[in-house]
């Protein structure tokens, strides 16, 4: 019985441990005093309490030994208490740095209990996102993995940093991979497109294989890894250059359609681009006449998405089905200017 509470004891964390030892110390030197002096101490807790007050050297007075015995566990209890008590607090506060560089460091495993986001990579995309979702949703948890920063990039902001590689399994289950609802998977720009390429889809397998349910987004760089992206099981996928590519390409034809894209792009200017449901009530009608009904509203419809295949503007005609969804840009210039 003896050994097995001596090897529960030497299971304590440190901190623990001198907590322990300095918990029997104070215990035992205030139930001393109280039969050494009762009329100084009438009680068990009072000499508890002296005890205490004695050992973490703050001495109110309102318990003082006057005998030459009670001097005498007064000065065994500074010497024994007090080096206890002050060493547990010096721990303590050590064990608080150490928790505190191994959060910075992401050595610590993620411990969010609700549905986070969890971005692969750190580049100049990753660090964008995260502005602006924090911007936009101050109560959204994200978590970022990488395996090339030695600490949190972004001290300011509530972004829980893991360290590693996102292709391993212990790596994703630190980040709560489980628990995530979308997952960001950005190129390396370190390396050669083709290399990027195959990092991602490695990282996506391995994202897949520990949360199949997971809605993944993935930016690849080259054409040819476009397939095998979608075999490895993308929901989405960016294709970083083509997009680039396609908006320099129009910008030689029509000066300033860049700026147009960021603006309809950029929830900053005003608008914002997303996919809605058709509501019930709108099935079987014509593209035209859906058009319509939202620009009352102020909204903009430009196209729809059929079977997960999109249409951008298509023959006013088309008939809306059960299933559709309609992309569309949601202005709020109104609201801003109307509440300034």
């Amino acid at each position: 019985m003896t050994d097995r509470l001596f090897l529960l004891f030497l299971r304590l964390p440190l901190v623990g441990r001198i907590l322990f030892m300095a918990t029997i110390t104070i215990v035992f030197f205030g139930i001393a005093i109280h039969f050494v002096e009762p009329d100084s101490f009438p009680t068990i807790f009072d000499g508890i309490w002296w005890a205490i007050i004695t050992a973490s050297t703050i001495g109110y007075g309102d318990f003082v030994p006057t005998t030459f015995e009670g001097k005498l566990v007064g000065i065994s209890l500074i010497v024994v208490g007090a080096g206890f008590v002050s060493t547990y607090f010096v721990s303590l506060a050590a064990t608080a740095v150490q928790r505190q560089n191994a959060v910075n460091e992401g050595k610590v495993a993620y411990a969010g209990k609700k549905e986070h986001l969890i971005i692969v990579g750190w580049n100049e995309r990753s660090r964008y996102i995260i502005k602006e979702l924090t911007l936009l949703y101050p109560e959204i948890r994200i978590v970022l993995i990488d395996s090339t920063l030695r600490e949190k990039p972004v001290p300011d902001v509530q972004v829980h940093f893991i360290r590693g590689s996102a292709d391993q399994d212990h790596i994703l289950q630190k980040a709560g991979i489980n628990k995530a609802r979308t997952v960001i998977i950005t190129a390396d720009p370190s390396v050669s497109e083709v290399q990027a390429d195959m990092r991602s889809i490695l990282q996506l397998i391995a994202v897949k294989g520990c949360n199949p349910s997971i809605y993944s987004v993935v930016e690849i760089l080259t054409e040819k890894h476009l397939n095998n992206a979608i075999r490895a099981g993308a929901d989405e996928i960016i294709q970083s250059n083509y997009l680039a590519g396609s908006v320099l390409l129009n910008t030689l034809a029509n000066h300033g359609i860049s700026k147009a894209l960021s603006a309809i792009l950029s929830q900053d200017h005003g608008s914002k681009v997303e996919f809605i449901e058709v509501p019930d009530e709108l099935t079987g009608h014509t593209f035209s006449m859906i058009m319509q009904k939202f620009y009352q509203d102020e909204v903009i419809v430009i196209g729809i998405k059929k079977r997960g295949e999109t249409f951008v503007n298509p023959p006013f005609d088309t008939k809306i089905e059960a299933g559709d969804e309609l992309l569309l840009i949601r202005g709020h210039f109104k609201n801003k200017s109307s509440s300034s």
